[in-house]
């Protein structure tokens, strides 16, 4: 269903990635690059990827990717490499590694933050873009609710309870997610150590949010999104998202005229691109 690939960044950390439909048996068109979210892995982009490499999506080659410190990448010895510009100059290095000279870009949450940096840095590399729930502006009530569950003390202690767990802690944000998608969410966050469900992620770069306050005012990027202003663009926001406001897509759509927006009913942050119907309107959108 996809081949998995190691590679190493400019620094010599090796990183990994999952190519859908790529290789020898590569389609035509361009490709379609994953981003997923701070801690996430490109295991969230599984179920999209395979229906969007399958010719009920359209047949596209599609890469998913595991930034530094997440997944099967390896973690950086150096805490204050996991940035947001040193994760962009990885995926620059992955689309090298994938022979990608232009792509489709789906980013979630820190993987549209990552986009507004390569709009900026390497243009020519991004053709169309798909942001799910991240804008210019982030809201600090929904970074303070991510720093607080990234770094509470415990976790699940089973597999049993993992999905459980889950459904506790984001059901409210989550009506549409049903038992097996809550399973489905465990075995893309966690990873099995000693039959263990563990955070498949360094838990230095959640460290990083504990400074977050009320009043700390996250850095608009209204510069680097205007940047997009040529470019295709779909965004979805989360109907019960606390990250983007519906006042931040108002304002992306008048600086955008064309943009695409979607409401992802019935979920928070961030959206199941696969659920609700996303995956019809994503596949249209990426065939233009």
């Amino acid at each position: 269903m996809f081949q998995p690939h190691y590679f190493h960044a400019k620094d010599g950390l090796r990183l990994y990635g999952r190519a859908y439909s790529f290789g020898a048996e590569r389609r035509a068109g361009m490709p379609i690059v994953c981003l997923p979210g701070l801690t996430r892995n490109s295991r969230d982009f599984h179920a999209l990827a395979t229906f969007l490499a399958s010719p009920a999506g359209g047949g596209h080659p599609v890469v998913t990717l595991d930034y530094r410190g997440r997944g099967q990448s390896e973690r950086d010895n150096d805490n204050g490499r996991y940035t947001i510009a040193a994760e962009a100059a990885d995926v620059i290095t992955a689309c090298a590694y994938f022979g990608i000279d232009k792509a489709k870009f789906i980013g979630t949450s820190r993987g549209g933050l990552i986009l507004h940096h390569l709009i900026v840095s390497a243009p020519a590399l991004v053709a169309r873009v798909v942001l799910n729930d991240i804008g210019p502006v982030v809201e600090i009530e929904g970074l303070l609710r991510i720093r607080d569950y990234l770094n509470a003390a415990r976790g699940p202690e089973s597999w049993a309870e993992a999905p459980i767990f889950l459904r506790r802690l984001h059901g409210e944000d989550f009506p549409l997610l049903r038992e097996q998608d809550w399973r489905d969410m465990a075995e893309a966050i966690y990873r099995d150590e000693d039959g263990l469900p563990i955070a498949d992620f360094d838990p230095a770069i959640t460290a990083q949010l504990k400074g977050l306050t009320a009043d700390t005012a996250p850095p608009e990027l209204w510069p680097q999104f205007d940047a997009f202003h040529d470019l295709p663009m779909m965004v979805v926001r989360g109907e019960h998202s606390k990250l983007l406001s519906e006042a931040t897509v108002q304002e992306m759509s008048r600086r955008h005229p064309d943009l695409v927006a979607v409401t992802a009913r019935g979920q928070g942050h961030a959206p199941h691109l696969h659920l609700g119907g996303l995956e019809a309107h994503i596949a249209a959108f990426v065939a233009g």
